[in-house]
């Protein structure tokens, strides 16, 4: 269970990134959980503890994740301390964006966009994709706003939720599903915008 970070003792530092090793694994579960699930998820408004139960990632997912050779989990560190983190995987000209999650204490203070948009830079300057993409459960209208108001935008394309597999959490209700959003990077508008004037 995620301890409540005091007021007085909350980084306020601005935030440092790096790519994510292997034994910051133990940290990284418990701040996704922390984010997500049970109770200590209700310090913010990111959590799903309404929608599901259990465990949203483990150990071995996140390992995975960091294994990966076409992309990389970006870690934010306050002061020394782990306070968020995304993933992003490189898919051609585009990113998926995921396993986005902000310490429950400090969320609402402009540390979720500060990461987004590190990750954005990474995505359209360093790996020169024109998009980010990514999905989330169409019952968050809450957070699918929070994306919207950063520029994403709903495409109406849906999967489903995977019942039945407790990996991804034990289901409250029998409609999840997850909408597809994606996000035209700041790059690839400009470049788009300019090739629109130049027909003009």
């Amino acid at each position: 269970m995620s301890e409540t970070i005091p007021s007085h003792a909350r980084p306020t530092g601005r935030p440092a990134f790096r790519p994510a090793t292997l034994a910051d694994v133990p940290a990284l579960v418990e701040l996704v959980e922390s984010a997500y699930r049970g109770d200590a998820s209700r310090a913010g408004w990111t959590t799903e503890a309404d929608l599901l139960e259990g465990q949203r990632t483990d150990a071995e997912g996140v390992a995975a994740v960091i294994g990966r050779s076409d992309g990389v989990l970006l870690v934010a560190e306050r002061d020394g301390q782990l306070v968020a983190c995304c993933q992003l995987e490189h898919r051609g000209d585009r990113a998926y964006f995921g396993m986005f999650s902000v310490r429950p204490g400090l969320q609402g203070g402009g540390l979720g966009r500060a990461v987004l948009a590190e990750a954005e830079r990474l995505a359209g300057e360093e790996w020169g994709v024109g998009e980010l993409e990514m999905t989330v459960i169409e019952q968050r209208a809450d957070l699918i706003a929070w994306y919207e108001r950063r520029g994403f935008r709903r495409t109406g394309v849906f999967t489903p939720f995977p019942y039945g597999d407790e990996r991804f959490g034990v289901p409250l209700r029998p409609d999840l599903r997850f909408e597809k959003l994606t996000k035209v990077l700041a790059k690839a508008l400009k470049e788009s915008l300019g090739e629109s004037l130049g027909e003009a």
